[in-house]
């Protein structure tokens, strides 16, 4: 199988997408002439033209909006934030718009929206660049919350998140942008709100997502020194909870 970068696993979901659904468009700041801040754009300009790739002013909740309100007339609209930190300037037309369009028009309408882009601490960056806020957006209700660990579950997440009817918090690590993991190139999703066991173990369960997965394989393999077999669950989805699947894990390990 492939090998490909976390970064180009989800330039792939994207294209895929757009490829099949001419309602799908991707906006943001500097998304098509320079590629995305982190390139996970690279060539979709030149592939879908501007009308589909749209740079956008440094103005969140001004795009954000727009994004919104193109749900209500028919379209998909993926929305990069060049960093979450910044969603925070969008965050009301993310709350009370996006969150609520279903509701609040008694189902005429619903809200296919991905909000992605970066998360999280990363080298280099300022504490207002370097904040989480995974927590924040899966405790409103009609926000689904996806941090994938790696490129393969990235592709197959983000894929599932374009095609769901409601909105969907994609975020992606900056320090993962350059990892690398086996792909398939043939078609394939992963369901939105199911864990994966990276590492089956009898003895405790370490439960996490996103980057913090490489220091749980850390973790377990001190631990796997001193006879000590670890389960590793990794979430994949913040909000639906896979609760099941660490219930499960638990009453195997007891820890």
């Amino acid at each position: 199988m492939r090998t490909i970068q976390f970064r180009e696993a989800v330039c792939e979901a994207m294209s895929e997408e757009m490829r099949n659904d001419e309602s799908i468009f991707l906006m943001g700041e500097e998304v098509a002439e320079y590629n995305g801040a982190y390139k996970a754009s690279k060539g979709m300009l030149d592939e879908f033209g501007p009308k589909r790739v749209i740079d956008t002013p440094i103005s969140e909740l001004g795009f954000a909006g727009v994004a919104i309100g193109s749900t209500m007339t028919g379209n998909r609209p993926i929305v990069e934030y060049m960093t979450f930190n910044f969603s925070l300037v969008g965050i009301d037309q993310i709350i009370n718009n996006a969150a609520k369009i279903r509701q609040m028009s008694g189902g005429q309408f619903h809200c296919p929206i991905v909000f992605r882009g970066p998360t999280a601490s990363a080298g280099q960056l300022a504490a207002t660049h370097s904040q989480a806020f995974e927590n924040w957006f899966a405790n409103t209700p009609g926000l689904k919350v996806i941090v994938p660990s790696n490129p393969y579950d990235a592709k197959g997440l983000l894929k599932s998140a374009i095609r769901d009817d409601d909105p969907v918090i994609f975020m992606e690590s900056e320090q993962m942008y350059g990892d690398k993991g086996e792909v398939p190139e043939s078609e394939y999703t992963i369901p939105i709100g199911v864990a994966d066991i990276k590492r089956e173990g009898s003895d405790v369960t370490i439960v996490s997502f996103g980057k913090i997965i490489k220091e749980a394989y850390k973790a377990a393999d001190e631990l796997a020194k001193e006879n000590i077999s670890c389960e590793i669950i990794d979430l994949r989805t913040v909000r639906p909870l896979d609760t099941e699947a660490i219930l499960k894990s638990v009453k195997k390990t007891n820890r």
